[in-house]
């Protein structure tokens, strides 16, 4: 029987905890200095906002673990011996390994701004970073947010949901225009001023600043504006975690580099997750995806080679979702914020500004790439099914119905979609189902 040391409880670590237990009789030790339980990171938000509490963030019952011989060590790792196969801990000792799966996570970004290690200036990431903005944003009169990805909308609802007056840089035209085209850019700019976030375009930062005491006072932008505020929050992505790498035998670029078999360069270490970086990828992935889904499928993929059947990881059709205060977000494939010169698009956008669909097809073989679908929800497996067939513009278009997510509960929005569509693409009609609303309305 061989021991399995995991670093890190995130989605990674812990789904390859589970899926080895599923395989073998193997000893497994997961190691985190975080939190005693795997938890949903992304429910970090609605503990603050008084949503949950922590114990409902927790998948599982505390004694699952034990049941299922999944050893739980709570503690911070300061190094690894990589040569004689140890893990060694902050606070002395250490634990022998036969396999050692890295899943270390991710680290809040940070540039080198003057100020930004003032008390009251963080990111947010993990869960002590929960705990010290529930300490740095008691009796606060203004919040300043810095970075336009998901993080960064995330906090501003936080913060919005305890009445704390946010102001929201970022330094692109529109909200994370970086990743999202200019539409749907500009939907979510519209939705995050209605909610009352002085969100505020081009802008960036220029450093923070003390207020004598060694908290922060205000924010001074690279244009010389000077904004008053006791809390800013820094969101400007993340990293991966190489701090158990450095100066080491284990090679790393952006991240910990593995091949196919998420093996780093050493004898029986892996590393998946945020951590991880593919030596070689598709041309539609990216080489570092710090994504709950990616994490998941690498901890299932890395347990049946530790556990004997050598597997490759296949991480198919790209999924992503999030939440920009109300609205869903849900893309499949690939949708890029500008267009390659093969491509073309079908935009519809709800009469309320707050729904709207973008789907990227091949020019010459009208076949689909991805879509982005904004307070509409699809079917993961219907939308990858139909990108892994092939399926063009039209046939998605006639059968968007059979991707409706419960469409017994929510409104249905396909005839509307269809009806666009044949007005843009009269060459290649469709037939339209029910009446659309704008019928429905004025019948």
């Amino acid at each position: 029987m061989q021991h399995i040391v995991i670093i890190g409880n995130g989605i990674a670590g812990i789904t390859a905890a589970r899926i080895i237990r599923k395989l073998s009789d193997d000893r497994i030790t997961v190691i985190s200095g975080e939190t005693d339980y795997f938890f949903s990171r992304t429910a970090l938000m609605y503990i603050y906002m008084g949503h949950m509490e922590y114990r409902h963030t927790k998948p599982y019952e505390d004694w699952f673990w034990k049941k299922n011989r999944i050893e739980l060590k709570r503690t911070w790792v300061s190094s690894v011996d990589f040569d004689t196969k140890k893990v060694l801990f902050s606070e002395g000792g250490d634990l022998a390994y036969d396999k050692l799966i890295m899943a270390a996570g991710s680290q809040s970004n940070k540039f080198g701004w003057p100020g930004q290690n003032l008390t009251g200036v963080q990111g947010l990431y993990s869960y002590q970073d929960l705990e010290l903005m529930e300490e740095n944003t008691k009796n606060i009169h203004r919040a300043v947010i810095v970075g336009g990805g998901l993080i960064g909308v995330e906090m501003a609802e936080m913060l919005h949901s305890r009445d704390i007056p946010v102001t929201y840089l970022i330094r692109e035209k529109h909200f994370w225009s970086g990743v999202l085209p200019v539409e749907e850019a500009k939907l979510i700019d519209r939705h995050i001023l209605e909610h009352h976030v002085d969100l505020r375009s081009e802008i960036e930062l220029k450093e923070i600043l003390d207020d004598g005491n060694g908290r922060v006072r205000a924010v001074k932008t690279k244009s010389g504006d000077i904004i008053e505020c006791e809390f800013v929050g820094l969101t400007v992505g993340v990293h991966p975690n190489l701090d158990l790498v450095k100066d080491s035998p284990i090679e790393s670029d952006r991240g910990i580099l593995v091949n196919e078999y998420l093996e780093t360069n050493h004898p029986d270490v892996y590393a998946i997750g945020d951590c991880a970086q593919m030596r070689t990828h598709s041309p539609n992935r990216r080489a570092i995806e710090a994504v709950w889904y990616v994490g998941r499928m690498m901890g299932e993929t890395v347990a049946k080679t530790v556990t004997g059947t050598k597997t490759g990881y296949q991480p198919g059709i790209w999924f992503n979702s999030a939440k920009f205060f109300d609205i869903e977000y849900q893309t499949y494939g690939t949708v890029l914020n500008h267009l390659k010169d093969n491509e073309d698009h079908f935009y519809w956008e709800c009469m309320d500004k707050k729904k709207c669909i973008k789907i990227i097809f091949d020019k010459e073989t009208n076949v689909v790439k991805g879509i982005n679908l904004f307070g509409i929800r699809n079917r993961q497996e219907v939308w990858n099914k139909w990108l892994e067939e092939g399926k063009t513009l039209d046939y998605v278009i006639e059968n968007l119905e059979t991707a409706n997510f419960d469409p017994e509960f929510f409104k249905r929005y396909e005839s509307d979609i269809q009806i666009q569509y044949n007005e843009q693409f009269p060459d290649k009609p469709v037939d339209v189902g029910e009446k659309s609303l704008l019928e429905k309305l004025f019948a």
